[in-house]
């Protein structure tokens, strides 16, 4: 396999494993940017979710099957649950084509890195990737153009993957109107593991923490603002979630064990009365996110 095989100029047709939220609108922007030349051809195991991206022109053609997917495309999308991966590479190991792109938009590198050299594909083809972007809901109907607009994306090129591929999946994800960035496999999944997936399980927890008081009716009837904003995330889609804590089960652990740490000094703190301390955890939690807060508003301006 030579470098030329993958050129921006070769690519055509993008396939779309996967319907929802991520792909759909990774979909909707391309068609929306410059780069509106792309067909997108769109695969779901269920024939209702194929139906709806076509109605709502998420893709220009359906395909029953991985294999037909793989026929007419230039590049290949996976957007799938984190532990339907591997099913899903190893399907595509079987008929790929060699100038093919295959990348991804899974949470968990690590995870698809193994995945794609235990199913036994050319990693020259294969771009991890994941865009830092996202909303509580999920499905068909949920993608929208500008998810992506202002936000980074995270590529992961394993140490074989073609350099002319992954400048294909960059050029791609900034026609999106993404940022893009370059990280080893290892810390995008111990930064993502703090970052994403560390709130997702606090959200969740709290929530459940919530409905097994007594007094569950008592305390959703005054939830407010506060409660509102915190477990908004607990919306998500559970079983992507679930998949996602046991694909990064390491990283989730010792994110979660970290906070443990931190929270039971916060109840020390407060069992003993030492206001001048928890002035200090707060204040410091509080400066800190507002920078991060004005950075982040100064990014997607």
């Amino acid at each position: 396999m030579t470098e030329q095989r993958f050129s921006r100029q070769s690519v055509h047709t993008i396939g779309l494993i996967g319907l929802g939220l991520i792909a759909g609108s990774f979909s909707l922007a391309l068609q929306a940017s410059r780069k509106s030349r792309y067909r997108f051809v769109g695969y779901s195991r269920k024939a209702e979710n194929r139906e709806a991206s076509l109605a709502r022109g998420l893709v220009h053609d359906v395909v029953p099957s991985i294999a037909e997917l793989t026929a007419c495309c230039d590049v290949i999308m996976i957007a799938v649950p984190m532990l339907a991966m591997p099913d899903v590479l190893a399907e595509l190991a079987h008929h790929v084509r060699p100038d093919s792109i295959i990348t991804d938009a899974g949470s968990v590198k690590g995870s698809f890195v193994a995945a794609c050299e235990a199913a036994g594909l050319d990693m020259r083809q294969v771009v991890p990737g994941h865009p830092i972007a996202g909303t509580e809901k999920s499905g068909v109907a949920a993608g929208f153009a500008e998810l992506y607009r202002g936000r980074r994306v995270v590529l992961t090129p394993h140490k074989q993957t073609s350099h002319q591929a992954t400048e294909v999946v960059m050029d791609l994800w900034q026609a999106c109107g993404a940022e893009v960035d370059m990280m080893a496999v290892e810390q995008h999944d111990r930064v993502l593991a703090a970052t994403s997936h560390l709130p997702h399980m606090l959200a969740f927890a709290l929530v459940d923490t919530l409905i097994t008081r007594e007094s569950d009716e008592q305390v959703f009837r005054y939830a407010a603002g506060g409660f509102k904003d915190f477990s908004r995330i607990a919306s998500s889609d559970p079983v992507m979630w679930r998949d996602i804590a046991l694909a990064n089960k390491t990283a989730v652990l010792d994110a979660m064990r970290d906070l443990q740490t931190h929270f039971d000094a916060l109840i020390a703190k407060i069992e003993n009365d030492d206001g001048e301390a928890i002035v200090q955890t707060f204040a410091n939690a509080r400066d800190r996110r507002d920078d991060w807060l004005e950075s982040f508003l100064n990014s997607r301006q």
